[in-house]
């Protein structure tokens, strides 16, 4: 495959990804902070590869960019996934008893907050921010090959 179909599938990787996020949120899954957190690094992947696939021969920085935002949102799937399964603390904000959300918690005008070591849905036993992780570590290999052609 060419650079530029590498880039295109990898950027759309990011594209298909962060749109799967949107439609479970439509779908009534609404995020938690750290899953919002894992969001940013895919529109920066897809805003990437739409420059990257206008510059007619790409540099090879510019593709490492991709994958360094890919790898991020990865690296993030990795550490919402540790925390859903309580092999490490997350932030006192969004897990436990929700220690750091500060404000007055008894204003029925506050939005409920979302639990960020809770799972809202999983498919054989991996949840959404485990496949992000996954799908994201694979994106990041095709913007590496992408940058190696």
């Amino acid at each position: 495959m060419t650079r530029s179909g590498l880039t295109l599938v990898a950027a759309g990787g990011s594209f298909a990804l962060l749109a799967g996020a949107f439609f479970f949120q439509a779908l009534g899954y609404p995020p938690c902070a750290m899953c919002l957190w894992q969001r940013w690094p895919h529109a920066a992947a897809i805003v990437i590869g739409a420059v990257a696939l206008v510059v007619w021969r790409p540099a090879g920085p510019l593709l490492l960019l991709g994958a360094l935002a890919a790898a991020t949102t990865a690296g993030l799937g990795v550490y919402h996934t540790g925390v859903e399964r309580g092999w490490w603390e997350g932030p006192a904000s969004c897990t436990g008893a929700g220690a750091g959300l500060g404000g007055d918690l008894l204003s029925t005008d506050i939005a409920p907050v979302v639990m960020c070591d809770e799972v809202a849905w999983s498919l054989l036993g991996l949840s959404m921010a485990s496949y992000n992780a996954l799908l994201s570590f694979a994106l990041a290999a095709l913007w590496v090959l992408a940058a190696r052609r």
